[in-house]
């Protein structure tokens, strides 16, 4: 007797649905992909990747109920599939649902112990939550099946490296270089390991030497090219609009929101990536009248990815900003704050929240339009060691991220978003505050009580405290290992350490040091 599975793949028209569908929901159509969903698994209810589908598509809906029970029928048609359980992990990832993806990626090893995404999938869980013997256990047994496998080594490397083992990380990565890995990715990560590690350990200029093959490597695996092309694109949009706007149109959108907005209080924590954005959304989020959000994909994925798509034929105007209706305006609203609250439904009276992301900083004029309430709080650091952060930074391919492949395009990047900044800050008309990287460090009460009374509130002794309340949480930030620490600044003027490296960026960095305040 056939399964519903095999009764579907041997139906052409019902196969020709699912298909489209599928297309449906990867074109953003998620209405037309839901109603066919539903009524196909009216017919099909046993096909684990119909369920699957419907829940990615009710969640872009932000139906996250539906998500969670189309999911959970996922689950229970698949639960000795580790490569589905993964992919239920991933989602359950991406809703904040940090239980349950847990949950599924330790179903996924324990059905398939010999799936080495399975393993690696729950050992990378279990390093982000800091449970490194946990970790080291499931990565030892992993590479007792696959000793010569060089992606498994590498994230026992990582462990070790985590352990402050870094001799023994280090001798782990030549060998598995010299092993020559064909995959490209692998490469990557290998590399990439070898120079932070290389790094802890005072070898800079080999360091450095490193980073540089690793990026050549991650190179090579896309057309990097398109991506500078996409990126370019878009920057140039956004500095033709950001001179188009003026002081009085910033003005008159605040006006324009005038009266009790229909959200709470709400601050934007932004800034260049690596310029100590977590450290202060920590610090922050440690007083118990702040929500603190760290990097939501809301803002992004429920304003940004509407108004202003990265291939749009009709570029974002003032004039299209300008014509957003109050309707409009409050759709977005309540879009991103549904969005926004998945994880956190629950909040008083006289909460702020605060949305701590940085790479939105550079849409901060849309911000001010949805948002003319809003307060801005910039982060600040020595834009050297942003950039030397920055390219340190392990980071997946896309259009933003293609720029941290070079120090040169990384200070272009960083100068793209700092004009952002500059630009909105001369023309004024909203709160903002800016706070160094390196004030925080040196006297964290001061400066944390300064930014505290920018939101409206007093400090709170639990503040000083932050690191002890980050352990209890899950980081989504790359820099999660490093708040879980009591604060220190050891990384102030870590540039130093590569200065021969950024000597060729140095005149183009050097207005935004003088800007700043760094000599």
């Amino acid at each position: 007797m056939l399964n519903d599975l095999e009764k579907l793949q041997q139906s052409p028209r019902q196969l020709a649905r699912w298909q489209k569908a599928q297309q449906d929901l990867l074109k953003g159509r998620t209405d037309a992909a839901l109603e066919t969903y539903r009524d196909l698994l009216k017919r099909f209810p046993g096909v684990a990747g119909l369920w699957f589908e419907l829940g990615l598509a009710a969640a872009r809906q932000l139906d996250f109920d539906q998500a969670d029970r189309a999911f959970q029928r996922t689950s229970g048609l698949a639960p000795k599939d580790a490569s589905m359980l993964i992919l239920l992990g991933q989602q359950y990832h991406q809703l904040r649902r940090l239980d349950k993806a847990r949950a599924c990626f330790e179903r996924a090893a324990a059905a398939d112990v010999s799936s080495i995404p399975a393993q690696l999938s729950l050992a990378d869980w279990l390093e982000r939550e800091r449970r490194l013997d946990d970790a080291w256990v499931c990565v030892e047994s992993c590479a007792a099946r696959h000793p010569q496998n060089a992606e498994v080594l590498c994230v026992k490397a990582l462990l070790l490296h985590r352990q402050g083992r870094n001799t023994e990380a280090e001798a782990l990565l030549r060998d598995l270089l010299k092993t020559g890995p064909q995959h490209l990715n692998v490469a990557y990560a290998i590399r990439h390991q070898l120079a932070v590690v290389l790094d802890a350990l005072g070898q800079y200029a080999e360091a450095m030497q490193q980073l540089h093959e690793a990026k050549a490597a991650l190179r090579r695996t896309t057309d990097v090219a398109r991506l500078e092309q996409d990126y370019d694109r878009a920057d140039q949009r956004r500095r033709e609009l950001l001179a188009a706007l003026k002081p009085e149109t910033v003005r008159r959108w605040r006006r324009e929101g005038t009266g009790s907005p229909p959200y709470p209080r709400l601050a934007f924590l932004g800034g260049h990536p690596r310029s100590g954005t977590t450290l202060l959304e920590q610090i922050l989020g440690a007083h118990p009248a702040i929500a603190a959000f760290d990097e939501p994909p809301a803002f992004v994925h429920e304003i940004l990815e509407k108004l202003a798509p990265l291939n749009a034929v009709s570029p974002l105007t003032v004039n299209a900003l300008d014509a957003l209706t109050v309707a409009q305006r409050a759709h977005y609203q309540q879009r991103y704050l549904k969005s926004l609250l998945r994880e956190n439904a629950s909040r008083t009276e006289g909460e702020v929240l605060l949305d701590k992301n940085p790479s939105p900083t550079a849409a901060l004029h849309v911000w001010l339009r949805i948002f003319p309430d809003l307060k801005v709080l910039i982060a600040l650091r020595d834009p050297r060691d942003v950039i030397v952060s920055c390219f340190f930074q392990k980071q997946m391919l896309n259009a933003t991220n293609a720029n941290f492949l070079s120090l040169e395009r990384t200070a272009r990047h960083f100068a793209d978003l700092m004009d952002v900044w500059l630009r909105l800050r001369e023309l004024g008309g909203f709160d903002w505050l800016e706070s160094r990287y390196e004030d925080v460090v040196s006297n964290l009460e001061s400066e944390g009580r300064r930014v505290t009374e920018f939101l409206g509130l007093t400090w709170d002794e639990r503040q000083a405290n932050y690191h002890e309340e980050a352990r209890k949480k899950f980081v989504f930030a790359p820099t999660y290992n490093d708040v879980t620490r009591p604060v220190h600044g050891r990384a102030v003027g870590r540039w130093q350490h590569y200065a021969e490296a950024l000597a060729p960026i140095e005149q183009r960095l050097a207005p935004y040091c003088r800007t700043f305040g760094y000599s």
